[in-house]
């Protein structure tokens, strides 16, 4: 698949979504019509993030060719903004969750993007510029900010180092 996968290609590789998920091999990506429209990511990733206190989930685990049926379902329900993030996997074992992007941006807590921006938050860039009032910060004083068994901590650090 090159560029963005559709929903039929999404269809067609949900054990092949699984396998490269399980093997660490692709992170969340987006699919849709030709827009960003829902994301796909892992199980750990959505609980990580606190998905399930965030979302109303069901306590069914969609396996792949029942989520292929649905698929073309949940996206219209995601396009309609009253979809819910739908659990799936094999053997009834959460592994992978779908939902909208508006919702993987929720997640993450992400300000959704201004109007008429197409918006894919699973490539989001950030800026990371130090802002107008930062400094750097040494090892040292971060210690110190940690207390005095850290500040101890890091000179033991010191001299097991100086040490022949």
């Amino acid at each position: 698949m090159t560029g963005l996968p559709s929903v039929d290609d999404i269809r067609a590789d949900l054990p092949a979504v699984l396998a490269r998920f399980r093997a660490g091999r692709t992170r969340a990506f987006s699919f849709g019509a030709g827009v960003p429209e829902a994301v796909l990511l892992t199980y750990d990733e959505f609980e990580d993030l606190g998905g399930e206190a965030k979302f109303a989930v069901g306590t069914d685990v969609l396996e792949p060719d029942e989520l292929a049926e649905r698929l073309a379902a949940v996206l219209e329900a995601a396009r309609a903004g009253s979809g819910e993030p739908v659990v799936w996997g094999e053997a009834g074992e959460p592994e992978a969750v779908v939902l909208s992007t508006a919702q993987y941006r929720q997640l993450r807590g992400d300000d959704e993007p201004p109007a008429g921006v197409v918006d894919d938050p699973t490539v989001r860039t950030y800026a990371t510029e130090p802002l107008p009032g930062s400094r750097p910060v040494s090892v040292d004083e971060i210690a110190a900010l940690m207390g005095p068994e850290a500040v101890q901590d890091l000179e033991e650090i010191r001299r097991e180092g100086n040490e022949p």
